[in-house]
């Protein structure tokens, strides 16, 4: 059926239930004349009489009776289901994915959508955890939470986090009888405990700057983790020198636990992005979600 015969069909019903072009008119927002030329037309279109007029009043004949009953309950179950439609859209559902390292899940992710995921119940949150460069698109992944400067360029990134700095950290114990490094390459006379990117499976390679300079020292040692917390604990058991993030060793270097080395080397850098296709579909969750997440500095 022709979209025009169920905007008809609605007329029909209006005019039916208020027994008065006037009221059905006002109800609709449209003129008396504007319904009494679409009623003429329907019942033309249909070959019978659909209302009898009276200059009391309108009234449904026996076939306007027939359909009256029959339409209105399926009328109202078409406005239902509108109803329940827009409700969706004022409570977003469905699923977001998103792949992240294990820190910026615990130190960015979670303390604010822990608050988000309870106002909207009815949007799912999947994390998966990973320290290399998943390929978001191929692995069907909504976006990704990365560094600035590793997010690609055909990418949308959104900023999440303030900038931030690495540390390489060192327990007590650890320097008891070795001095620390002077500058990065003296790290390869060190035991240092090494992280392996779970995508691609290589070592990470320590990255420092200077005045400038640019360095990556592949470092080496007898412990490997594919995660930050089982590198800070090696590092607090005196195991090596880790290279981790600044503010989770912060509390650790104020009470003594640990020592920094090479700070000057270290500058801050782009904090964490939540990045996405450019040409990604978003939907009112996925949408909801990103505005949760963007940094707005501090307050």
């Amino acid at each position: 059926m022709q979209r025009g015969h169920l905007d008809d069909l609605a007329v029909f019903l209006a005019v039916a239930q208020e027994q008065s072009f006037t009221k059905a008119a006002a109800k609709l927002g449209v003129s008396q004349s504007t319904l009494s030329h679409t009623m003429r037309a329907l019942e033309a279109r249909l070959g019978v009489r659909l209302l009898a007029r009276t200059t009391r009043r309108v009234a449904p004949t026996e076939a306007g009776e027939r359909l009256l009953h029959t339409l209105g309950p399926r009328i109202e179950e078409i406005e239902a289901a509108l109803a329940a439609i827009s409700e969706l859209r004022d409570k977003p559902a469905g699923t977001v994915r998103i792949t992240a390292t294990e820190y910026a899940s615990d130190t960015i992710l979670w303390p604010r959508l822990a608050h988000f995921l309870r106002q909207y119940p009815g949007i799912k949150l999947e994390i998966f955890l990973d320290n290399g460069l998943t390929d978001i698109v191929a692995q069907r992944f909504d976006a990704g939470v990365r560094a600035g400067e590793q997010v690609a360029k055909d990418m949308i990134a959104v900023r999440i986090g303030p900038d931030m700095r690495m540390a390489v950290v060192g327990a007590p114990s650890y320097f008891k009888n070795r001095q620390g490094p002077k500058k990065p390459q003296d790290l390869i006379k060190h035991e240092c405990i090494n992280l392996r990117l779970s995508t691609h499976g290589g070592l990470y390679a320590w990255e420092f700057e200077k005045g400038g300079r640019e360095l990556k020292v592949r470092v080496d040692g007898q412990l490997v983790f594919n995660n930050t917390a089982q590198m800070l604990t090696a590092a607090l058991a005196g195991f090596g020198l880790a290279y981790v993030p600044q503010d989770l060793v912060r509390p650790h270097i104020t009470k003594g636990r640990l020592k920094r080395v090479l700070e000057d080397w270290c500058p801050p850098y782009a904090g964490y992005h939540l990045y996405y296709p450019s040409r990604r579909q978003s939907s009112a969750a996925f949408t909801l979600l990103v505005n949760a997440l963007r940094y707005r500095g501090k307050t």
